[in-house]
């Protein structure tokens, strides 16, 4: 009998095991996600333009006559006025010409009163019949070449004078005057290439900045229909804020076929004379203002394999869904969403990794939502 027991023994335990073999393991519990429910909320568009700085007027200072530089009479980067003496130019050889224009300018005024004498001579004589009338012409025609020699002589003085006013080189316009590229004794001469200093007016700058043409035709369209204004703001190479607002003044007429962009002018009052001439600052313009829009924190946005705007929503049940968006400019820490998300929807922003449409999760608000 003992040999029975055993057997119905060993046959209870491998029926035992063999039922704890075909029992399934239990299913793992869903994903846990965090989500932000996004609400429509009005929004500033802010574009960012690339820009330089150039002076409100600019002037190279040259020489009008030739000579030796005799001295300079300003002191480099300090302000000047229009009209200050800058440099002196060598003026003994253009004194002497203008000693000389006087003289002829004399001899030719005397010369007018002998031939005039004669010619009135001549005159009365010919009516006597006492010379040609022939002779008594060419008195007349002398006495009037006299005259003409006489204006022809005060125009030479007059050159003159003027050549000698040029030896004193001064400012045409009133600004900070840069850099002194010639030293006293250097030769300088009429139409040469280098300037002698450069004057730039910077109370005030122009700021030109890049725009495309398609949003120069947005922003004016919001100017007039008075959602913008025509201020900009400017941000330093440094990152810093300039503290005085510009104003749009102008864009340019025509549009570079190259790359579609547009030039467009604004100033910007500088009293203390932070934004130099060549300056690359950036612009914060203002486009409009969304009175309803959708923002999407960035980590909850990703790229496809097409390269596209994808995110991941909570759907009815827990159920993960796909949504393709179209996103419009960064703002902070978000991305302005044009299409493809709605107020109200709960989008995934907290354990994406393996998240696929379809899946079912546990979803909680993300934290600080």
């Amino acid at each position: 009998m003992r040999p029975f027991y055993i057997t119905m023994a060993w046959a209870g335990l491998a029926f035992a095991v063999a039922g704890c073999g075909a029992r399934k393991p239990p299913a793992p519990p869903p994903p846990q996600v965090g989500y932000v429910v996004l609400r429509p909320e009005p929004v500033t568009l802010v574009s960012e333009l690339p820009g330089r700085v150039s002076a409100l007027e600019s002037s190279d200072v040259r020489p009008q006559v030739s000579g030796v530089v005799r001295r300079r009479d300003f002191v480099e980067g300090s302000m000047v006025r229009a009209g200050q003496v800058l440099y002196e130019i060598e003026d003994a050889p253009y004194r002497a010409a203008l000693l000389s224009a006087q003289g002829q300018l004399a001899q030719a005024e005397a010369n007018i009163l002998s031939t005039q004498l004669q010619a009135d001579r001549d005159r009365r004589l010919v009516a006597l019949n006492s010379i040609s009338r022939q002779d008594a012409d060419n008195a007349a025609a002398a006495a009037a070449q006299a005259k003409a020699a006489v204006i022809a002589q005060r125009g030479a003085l007059e050159a003159a004078q003027v050549n000698v006013a040029f030896t004193r080189i001064r400012a045409p316009i009133s600004g900070r005057i840069g850099r002194s590229l010639i030293t006293p004794g250097a030769l300088v001469q009429t139409g040469q290439a280098d300037a002698l200093a450069t004057i730039q007016r910077i109370d005030q700058v122009y700021v030109d900045l890049t725009q495309s043409a398609a949003d120069l035709l947005n922003l004016r369209a919001a100017m007039a229909a008075g959602q913008v204004g025509a201020r900009v703001q400017l941000v330093l190479p440094n990152g810093a804020l300039y503290p005085i607002d510009g104003q749009m003044r102008f864009a340019d007429v025509t549009v570079d076929p190259t790359t579609g962009a547009v030039v467009v002018r604004a100033t910007f009052a500088n009293p203390a004379g932070v934004l130099l001439p060549g300056l690359y600052v950036r612009a914060r313009l203002t486009e409009g203002v969304l009175a309803n829009a959708v923002l999407a924190p960035q980590a909850g946005i990703t790229r496809n394999e097409r390269g596209q705007a994808v995110a991941l929503v909570v759907g009815a049940g827990d159920v993960v869904a796909s949504r393709v968006v179209e996103t419009g400019p960064a703002i902070s820490d978000r991305w302005l969403i044009r299409s493809g998300l709605r107020p109200g929807d709960k989008l995934i922003v907290d354990g994406l990794l393996n998240l696929h449409p379809g899946l079912k999760v546990t979803a909680r608000r993300a934290a600080g939502s």
